[in-house]
């Protein structure tokens, strides 16, 4: 075989058509070997003796795409000095396009001996791991191109390559469950018709199935668990895993932008799926353990871990840094997404102890001409010290609002003084955002996410009921905010059946109806449950994939149905501008409008604008809010005035009915265009007319919208 010096950049393992040049890092390491994989079993090792900066590399003509590898590295095995290198474990490549294979959690794949975890285990690890793959890296994308939705205009759907597509009627068997079937037009139509513009997938970057896990029989479903930054997950391909996963992906990928739908990737740049210092040595522990983790002070065997997984990667390192910011660069360029959202990102600003927003992964991230250019959304806390940063990312950067979920979820369910905090989060968290000069789109909106109750099973259940997980219903979130309506889980009394039905519109409908960029859960639009499991990160099975409707029946189509309305509400805000505002309400009429009235009033049930003693009555629930669509401050695409509807829309939060009066002097003439309580709950024609003054009865628990036309 011939080996020829190759370069150091880029790692990993490239392609050129004629062979392949490897490169990987490690500054632990005395000696390293590429070894070539064989069917058979059998490998060739081949030194990599070039080295620049640490990185060893060597170009080997004719080495095709498909071809599997992995390395083994010569160094020293010192815990206690943080440096865990053993030859005898094969490693895959941090930089592989493709990874093939699984782990069965022998002893191999471990540094030790699982009876004397002090020791030292010298047993081949090859036959029981994972390979690295050669990809070519060539795909005819023609004439693809992102659709950049503007964030004023993006509705984000959360969901699952398996879960949304395992169970779908009209998809065939063998594609189910594949990155094939998110290019389904089964698939595809359902989201363009839901008004979707952004497909935001749970992550697909290659992860592995906790020793743990399959050993209780379960599974790391929702994939939080990464060992290969740049690959897509194998499991998730129908055609096979020596680099057929990539076309796969790609191939879905340009699928949906040509419905005009983005894709953004849930991405877990905090950890690694090697966990503690009882892992597994799969890549980064047996290249450079002390490069690649933070590692305790005191003492070098142990790990730091802000992320709640054993590990936590180490922002501080150059290497880590270039990893991430070479694989978001990969997954925008080669791949083609158009943006990310950061698993526990508060973990990647800890570049020494505490969260720092100065710190440089945040200044690689701004000065970097392409990932700086796509949608940027960080999961803004973690388990560590500190953790809780909700408002506190930088410019670029937009956030999981939890505090929008948490007072959504305590208006509906009742909770004493919320309407100061809910008039907030229905206008777009300026307290939150604004100090910094970000604007209403910096908050992502969310009632539900793959992480907790379903939007049924918010209001089914008082309590989580986990104990599927094996873990004695111990794991999970207490604090869950929900109300079970009077019954704990399924129930037959149709009253209570009612009322859940009326609160999952509510939810829906206050998303849909709030400033910033709403998220919808996948499956929620159908009243998706998972039996009260709030965690749910190791059901591989019917508790976590969508339970799609059968063509033609009334869950699907039929009007009063949750789909309908849910449709329904996503429509009216992409029609009507003053739902996604680019800008936060003044407060006062607008400059230049022609219009004395205020953008934005908050009025009590009697109709008298609020006063200091409302907003801090413990026992009010309910208020109503009108948003003028004359005095929209930003300017249209062409620099043209926005002018939109106005709207008055009524919240009864209450138990009891209350009769809402509509505000004098804001519009003679109304017409209710949603009312929650209503099983079709949003009116296309528009329902009953109402003159200033008159009152609008509203069940407990319920909304309306009055629309005055522009």
């Amino acid at each position: 075989m011939q080996v020829w010096p190759g370069q150091a950049y880029p790692l990993g393992a490239t392609y050129d058509g004629a062979g392949t040049n490897f490169a990987v890092y490690s500054e632990a390491a005395r000696r390293i070997e590429l070894c070539l994989l064989h069917d058979d079993g059998s490998e060739t090792a081949v030194e990599l003796r070039e080295t620049d900066a640490f990185v060893r590399h060597a170009y080997l003509p004719g080495v095709m795409p498909g071809q599997r590898y992995g390395f083994r590295v010569h160094g020293p095995y010192a815990p206690e000095r943080g440096h865990r290198c053993n030859s005898a474990k094969l490693l895959l490549d941090p930089y592989a396009r493709a990874m093939s294979g699984g782990v069965d959690w022998d002893e191999s794949v471990y540094g030790y001996h699982f009876d004397r975890p002090e020791s030292r285990n010298d047993l081949d690890s090859a036959p029981h791991t994972m390979a690295s793959v050669v990809v070519n890296p060539y795909f005819d994308w023609g004439d693809d191109r992102s659709p950049r939705t503007e964030y004023h205009r993006t509705v984000i759907y959360e969901a699952h390559v398996k879960g949304l597509t395992m169970l779908h009627p009209e998809l065939p068997q063998e594609l189910r469950g594949t990155y094939a079937a998110l290019a389904h037009p089964a698939v595809i139509s359902h989201l363009t018709e839901l008004g979707v513009t952004t497909l935001e997938l749970m992550p697909v970057h290659q992860f592995i199935h906790d020793h743990r896990l399959v050993n209780a029989g379960l599974r790391n479903y929702w994939g939080y668990n990464t060992i290969g930054f740049f690959a897509p997950h194998n499991a998730y391909a129908s055609w096979g895993d020596r680099g057929e996963q990539v076309l796969e992906f790609k191939q879905a990928v340009r699928a949906l932008h040509q419905a005009g739908i983005e894709v953004i990737l849930d991405v877990v740049y905090n950890h690694t799926a090697e966990g503690n210092e009882l892992g597994p040595t799969l890549s980064f522990r047996g290249l450079d353990n002390a490069s690649y983790y933070r590692l305790d002070k005191e003492d070098r065997r142990l790990y730091t871990d802000t992320t709640g997984t054993g590990n936590s990667l180490l922002m501080r390192s150059p290497h880590v840094l270039q990893l991430i910011m070479d694989s978001l660069r990969y997954w925008v360029t080669e791949m083609h997404v158009d943006g990310f959202r950061f698993d526990l990102a508060a973990t990647l600003a800890r570049q020494f102890h505490e969260v720092d927003r100065l710190s440089s992964f945040f200044d690689l991230v701004q000065q970097d001409p392409v990932v700086s250019q796509v949608k940027l959304i960080a999961e803004p806390w973690d388990v560590g010290e500190g953790g809780y940063q909700v408002g506190n990312f930088p410019p670029l950067w937009t956030e999981w609002n939890g505090k929008y979920r948490d007072c959504v979820r305590d208006l509906w369910r009742g909770e004493p003084r919320t309407l100061a905090e809910f008039a907030s989060r229905l206008t777009g968290s300026s307290d939150l955002y604004q100090g910094d000069r970000r604007r209403p789109l910096a908050s992502i909106n969310f009632a539900t996410c793959h992480d907790g109750f379903t939007l049924r099973d918010l209001v089914s259940y008082d309590e989580k009921h986990n104990a599927e997980n094996g873990e004695s219903n111990r794991d999970g979130e207490n604090d869950n905010r929900s109300w079970n309506c009077g019954v704990e889980g399924e129930s037959e009394d149709p009253e209570v059946l009612e009322l859940r039905e009326r609160q999952m519109r509510n939810f829906i409908a206050t998303l849909m109806l709030s400033q910033g960029v709403p998220m919808l859960s996948h499956g929620d639009e159908f009243g998706r449950t998972q039996g009260g499991n709030n965690n749910a990160y190791c059901q591989d099975n019917e508790i976590s994939w969508v339970p799609w409707p059968k063509p033609g029946s009334d869950d699907a189509d039929g009007e009063g149905s949750l789909l309908a309305f849910t449709r329904a509400m996503v429509w009216l805000r992409r029609d009507h501008p003053v739902f996604r505002r680019r800008r936060f309400f003044q407060g006062r009429p607008v400059e230049g409008t022609h219009d004395e009235l205020t953008d934005i009033a908050w009025f009590t049930p009697e109709g008298e604008e609020m006063t200091q003693r409302d907003w801090q009555s413990r026992n009010a629930r309910a208020l109503s809010v009108f948003l003028n669509g004359h005095a929209i401050s930003e300017p249209g695409p062409r620099g043209e005035r926005i002018r939109d509807d106005s709207f008055l829309l009524m919240f009864n939060a209450s138990a009891a009915e209350l009769d809402f009066a509509v505000p004098v002097n804001h519009g003679a003439r109304w017409r209710i265009v949603v009312d929650t309580a209503r099983a079709e709950g949003v009116l296309p024609s528009g329902g009953a007319e109402v003159a200033a003054g008159e009152r609008v009865p509203l069940v407990g628990r319920s909304l309306v919208v009055l629309r005055r036309p522009a």
